[in-house]
């Protein structure tokens, strides 16, 4: 599995960023038993950053907590039966594994929003890496019936990792 990861973001969060990122992505890949190796890069930013890429891709002029981008389009959450044959540019010809796609988080947010809700920044962090990766894997919360899926899937992410509230 690759996991690149990019701080841009002047403030620096005093936790440990990276081993939450990682171990999140790791549990969320598991979780939903993604049955391939896979290529996952994430930026951390600031509010000022997202806000412009907000703009830009959304076409939001605010600054939001996390930015997902999934490379793949599914039918069906989570369903990596169709992949090879639909998705084979979605390979890493150098490594062979799956590019699920981007994550952008704001440390500002990251930070503004564990405070907001009462717990904890590593919690925070925690919970936005589970959120994007769950877009990744394909998953939405328009509806509301898929707003509860992905909260469970979340909190069971979260809870396996022992990151509670």
């Amino acid at each position: 599995m690759t996991i690149t990861i990019d701080y841009e973001a002047e403030k620096k969060l005093k936790i440990p960023w990276e081993k939450i990122i990682r171990e999140i992505i790791e549990e969320s890949l598991s979780y939903e038993e993604c049955p391939y190796e896979a290529e996952v890069n994430v930026l951390l930013t600031d509010n000022r950053e997202i806000q412009e890429m907000n703009r830009e891709y959304r076409q939001i002029d605010r600054p939001t907590d996390v930015l997902s981008f999934p490379m793949i389009e599914y039918d069906t959450p989570s369903d990596f039966s169709r992949v090879e044959e639909e998705f084979c540019d979605c390979f890493n010809p150098e490594s062979g594994e799956l590019m699920l796609g981007d994550i952008i988080l704001s440390v500002d947010k990251v930070e503004e929003q564990a405070l907001a809700y009462g717990h904890s920044t590593e919690r925070e962090l925690a919970f936005l890496v589970a959120h994007s990766m769950l877009h990744l894997c394909g998953y939405d919360h328009m509806e509301e019936e898929e707003r509860l899926i992905m909260e469970k899937k979340q909190e069971e992410i979260l809870q396996e990792k022992g990151y509670r509230r």
